[in-house]
């Protein structure tokens, strides 16, 4: 049943958002699941971050979603409410990004979805980042690159980013 709703939600978004040229928001999202849960479990805990759930959405997101979608925040861990919250969450940064003029692929929606619409669209436009930022983009790369320039750093995430994405 859990599995059923996922998939009827994402069709149902696909649907609502589809546009000509755009990838199906289902592949989307199965990217996006690959990347930060790889075997898919509702139950994992980033224990850096405190990112949670089969999306690793941050606690204090996953809590404004659940308000907006009148999910009881104690219940937003269920897979259920996972499943919509990550649905709301990835409506949302689509239209920021519809919004910002930024073409709707893989790599753009992940990024919002691990760097928030605004610090992505920060990213992409090359505007300055606080010190804040820059070490966010270093703990979403892999180790080797970690120690790269912050005047190299975006476009290293950048390029990381969407051949990990293609």
């Amino acid at each position: 049943m859990k599995s059923f709703v996922y998939v009827i939600a994402i069709i149902f978004v696909t649907l609502l958002m589809q546009g000509c040229g755009e990838p199906p928001m289902s592949e989307i999202a199965d990217k996006i699941v690959k990347v930060e849960t790889p075997r898919g479990k509702y139950t994992t805990v980033n224990k850096h971050s405190g990112a949670y759930g089969r999306y690793q959405i941050m606690p204090n997101t996953a809590k404004h979603y659940a308000k907006k979608l009148k999910i009881k925040q104690s219940q937003w861990k269920k897979p259920e409410n996972q499943d919509k919250i990550f649905m709301a969450l990835l409506s949302d940064n689509v239209k920021k990004l519809k919004q910002n003029g930024i073409e709707v692929n893989a790599f753009t929606v992940y990024g919002c979805h691990q760097q928030g619409a605004t610090g992505f669209t920060c990213i992409l436009k090359n505007e300055n980042l606080s010190r804040c930022s820059y070490d966010k983009l270093r703990r979403n790369l892999p180790k080797k690159y970690r120690h790269i320039s912050n005047e190299k750093l975006r476009e290293t995430w950048i390029n990381y980013w969407k051949n990990k994405m293609s």
